[in-house]
């Protein structure tokens, strides 16, 4: 009896207990471990909480985690990379430039090598018009000024026609010419024929000689007056042409220019009357200047023919060239000589009346590396000199040494045969100050 008894309270625990699964919705396997054992219950419950504490634990650590690890790796990452892009950025200093730019901006190029440092005087200096390369046009004819072509700084080549003038001295000469070649004409024309006559012994012998002396006298006034307009600039040609019946140009003389060059002054105006002694323009070659260095007494020895000289103006332009005169006397008053070398004015850049200064080299010291100093920059408070590379011009760090007006040595930083910017380097530290702001250093 007790035993049917437990198996019915066994059974109907199992309904209570698949009713309370299907209610509450417990897994099966709980429930089942639940009525099982209350104990078990109890420890399972206090495993249950471990294991969600564990894991809500470990996902809000690993959460946590990931995102700061995220954060920090992301900063990090950031920063390494601004800073390797910065590294970056500061390791591609160079300029480049193309070939148009490089001419447009005047840089010059030169190779470093072993060289004399000099120790050089400045000498005063002042730009002056080479006086073979200087002319005068004067008229050789009194007359009005009919016409006038060229005005001041004109260019103007060898031949070309500056005026016209009216010259009633011109029409007497040439009046003169054609009458006397008339003359010849007929003198030559009966010495012909009396000549003839003679020999068959029909005309004496006086008149014949009276005619060959006629003749000569013809030739002469006729070569006279023939020299008079060869002075004037005709040629044999126009006055074996020129007749009486050229009424508009019988008057009519040309002022032509002897010189190629440029009109530097212009003393004539239309309807003028014009000397034949007066300077009616002057026109000047300046494509090649002098340049008249004072020197002082205690530098004459040091001054002789075909030393090189710096002549440099206000405005920072050098060029070199070499003396080609020292005079072989002092002025009495000054005290001092002059030194006179030729330019290359083919650009315009030396205008003659400038004052200059000359640097003469008056002795030398061997150096190993020797440079420009015009190539000497500074960029954040180091010396650099601008190199060519295959990719541009990039500044390179140098150690200079000793020094003067226009070359320095340097100690380190340079290669001898490296290629340097001699002229334009700071056109190229500004294209670099250029570039650090974002602008770029192509052009």
């Amino acid at each position: 009896m007790k035993e049917s008894n437990y198996r019915t309270s066994v059974f109907t625990g199992w309904i209570v207990a698949l009713i309370l699964v299907g209610s509450l919705g417990i897994r099966p396997g709980i429930a089942e471990v639940a009525n099982e054992d209350p104990h078990a219950e109890e420890e399972d419950d206090d495993e249950d909480g471990h294991e969600d504490g564990h894991e809500d634990g470990h996902e809000d650590g690993h959460e946590d985690g990931h995102e700061d690890g995220h954060e920090d790796g992301r900063e990090d990452g950031h920063e390494d990379g601004h800073e390797d892009g910065r590294e970056e950025h500061q390791g591609e200093d160079i300029v480049r430039l193309q070939a148009e730019a490089i001419r447009e901006f005047g840089i010059e190029i030169g190779e470093a090598g072993p060289g004399n440092l000099a120790k050089y005087t400045r000498l005063p200096g002042e730009v002056v018009i080479d006086p073979d390369r200087l002319v005068h046009v004067v008229p050789r004819v009194s007359g009005v000024a009919r016409e006038v072509y060229k005005r001041l700084g004109d260019q103007v080549k060898r031949g070309d026609v500056l005026a016209e003038l009216e010259s009633r001295e011109l029409a007497e000469l040439k009046s003169t010419y054609l009458v006397a070649r008339e003359r010849f004409g007929l003198a030559e024309k009966t010495f012909t024929r009396e000549e003839k006559l003679w020999r068959e012994a029909i005309s004496s012998e006086r008149d014949y000689l009276a005619a060959e002396q006629n003749l000569a006298e013809q030739r002469i006034e006729m070569r006279a007056a023939e020299q008079k307009l060869h002075a004037l600039g005709f040629s044999n040609a126009y006055l074996q042409a020129l007749t009486f019946d050229e009424d508009e140009y019988f008057t009519r003389y040309e002022l032509r220019a002897s010189l190629q060059g440029t009109v530097i002054e212009k003393h004539i105006s239309l309807g003028e009357v014009i000397k034949d002694d007066a300077e009616a323009f002057v026109i000047a070659d300046l494509n090649l200047v002098w340049v008249k260095l004072t020197v002082y007494q205690k530098d004459l020895s040091s001054v002789r023919p075909g030393q090189s000289v710096r002549i440099s103006k206000e405005d920072g332009s050098t060029v070199t060239g070499k003396i080609s005169y020292v005079s072989p006397m002092v002025d009495e008053v000054t005290r001092t000589a002059v030194a006179i070398l030729e330019l290359n004015n083919e650009n315009g850049q030396w205008r003659p009346g400038s004052f200059v200064a000359g640097l003469v080299a008056m002795e030398a010291r061997s150096v190993a590396l020797l440079i420009r100093k015009s190539a000497l920059q500074t960029i954040e408070g180091e010396r650099v000199v601008f190199v060519e590379t295959t990719e541009g011009f990039e500044p390179q760090k140098v150690r200079v040494g000793r020094s003067n007006e226009v070359d320095v040595e340097i100690v380190a930083g340079l290669a001898v045969g490296q290629r340097y910017v001699v002229e334009g380097a700071f056109t190229l530290k500004a294209q670099l100050a250029k570039g650090s702001f974002g602008d770029g250093h192509s052009h």
